[in-house]
């Protein structure tokens, strides 16, 4: 098959899975598991419902606090509220929402899935830096506790270490290549459990890798791009193995593919291609801002240096 097939039958794939998930909303319901045609099914899975409620319920509740004594948009920014609940929503569709069930059935939107945890929901609730926030809605003698606990010589030199920038980088791509091995990405879909721990690591490892880069300062922005281009190409490059291979490296997850319209090796193909480009692009851009920042920041003033004597 030459070069220009290959591009037409992606785009023709594209396309049929665009219809699928149009489709997708007007099917009636079944089971997530089955080889049936998937409807509106909604993960109301308590170990991903409640631990998702109860983040959103608290957020919610320290801003109410703060705001009331302080004053609307004051102690919490306005943007930073917006980020965290843009953030909160994404992790919903991700988890929540037909979305998950989908993925379970087609590899391309269980990549997606994986995207919108990594490179969209993260970097949303990191950069909205929420863990001062969240502190109060806590009782204030818990809240002191906790922050006396993080402060612990042990803890906090633990933190330091793991959260420096490439440290972070280097546990965000362990997660990712480690987890996208065939046998252990197929074990996830067989096993519940697993399959939670997948994605809490994922989402873990992508808020570490973001909360690593959100809290350093502007003269460090070089920095943040430095580790956003090397998870780009690391990302890109396990995107472009996916892509063109050969082979189906996923075969259980690619089982029913054909009752959606793809043949299973066109689903791996597309799902490839979700972390290879639309990724990519998000980490390049974002990489790219943080330089030009870097890069514009203003100098600081040389002084000229001082011999007078004492």
């Amino acid at each position: 098959m030459g070069p220009h097939r290959t591009t037409a039958a992606q785009r023709c794939s594209m396309k049929r899975l665009l219809v699928v998930c149009v489709l997708l909303f007007d099917i009636g319901p079944a089971s997530a598991h089955s080889g049936d045609a998937l409807g509106v099914w909604w993960n109301w899975d308590l170990w991903v419902v409640l631990p998702l409620a109860l983040a959103g319920g608290l957020y919610a509740q320290s801003v109410h606090n703060l705001w009331s004594r302080a004053g609307r948009g004051r102690g919490i920014r306005r943007s930073r509220v917006l980020g965290f609940g843009a953030g909160w929503s994404l992790l919903a569709l991700a988890v929540v929402s037909p979305l998950h069930a989908l993925g379970e059935q087609l590899l391309t939107a269980h990549m997606i899935e994986h995207e919108i945890l990594m490179a969209a929901a993260a970097p949303l609730l990191a950069f909205s830096r929420p863990v001062a926030a969240l502190l109060w809605a806590l009782p204030r003698g818990l809240s002191r506790n906790l922050v006396a606990a993080a402060r612990s010589p042990a803890i906090a030199a633990s933190w330091r270490a793991v959260s420096a920038p490439f440290a972070a980088t280097l546990v965000h791509a362990a997660a990712i290549w480690l987890w996208h091995a065939p046998t252990l990405f197929e074990a996830a879909l067989a096993d519940p459990v697993l399959h939670r721990v997948q994605h809490a690591s994922f989402l873990a490892s992508a808020l570490l890798f973001w909360w690593a880069l959100a809290k350093l300062p502007t003269r460090e922005y070089g920095v943040a791009a430095a580790q956003l281009f090397i998870t780009m190409m690391h990302t890109g490059l396990l995107g472009a193995l996916i892509t063109l291979s050969p082979r189906v490296l996923y075969p259980i997850q690619t089982e029913h593919a054909l009752a959606w319209g793809l043949q299973p090796l066109e689903d791996q193909q597309l799902a490839g291609l979700v972390m290879w480009v639309p990724a990519g692009l998000v980490y390049f851009g974002i990489g790219l801002r943080m330089m030009a920042v870097w890069l514009t920041r203003p100098s600081a003033p040389l002084r000229a240096p001082n011999f007078a004597p004492r």
